[in-house]
């Protein structure tokens, strides 16, 4: 199955300071990520935060590649 973040991350302006959360929770993308760079399982962060599901994890995960994807990047001289 196919995820569509765009679904999933919301971005409000009065929510977080305007940072991408989850579904309108105020649990941001940059908590998520954070979380499984730590090393914490998809299913740890589900025990501690069981609004959250796997489906938005993912939507996490593919919300920074197609941020990455679009960073612009600049070599030094």
């Amino acid at each position: 199955m196919i995820i569509d973040y765009h679904n999933i991350i919301t971005i409000a302006p009065g929510k977080r300071s305007g940072k991408p959360c989850i579904r309108g929770l105020r649990i941001t993308t940059y908590d998520v990520l954070s979380w499984l760079a730590e090393g914490m399982s998809r299913e740890e962060i589900i025990d501690d935060f069981p609004e959250l599901n796997n489906d938005d994890i993912t939507a996490c995960l593919l919300f920074a590649a197609d941020r990455e994807r679009h960073t612009l990047t600049i070599k030094a001289l």
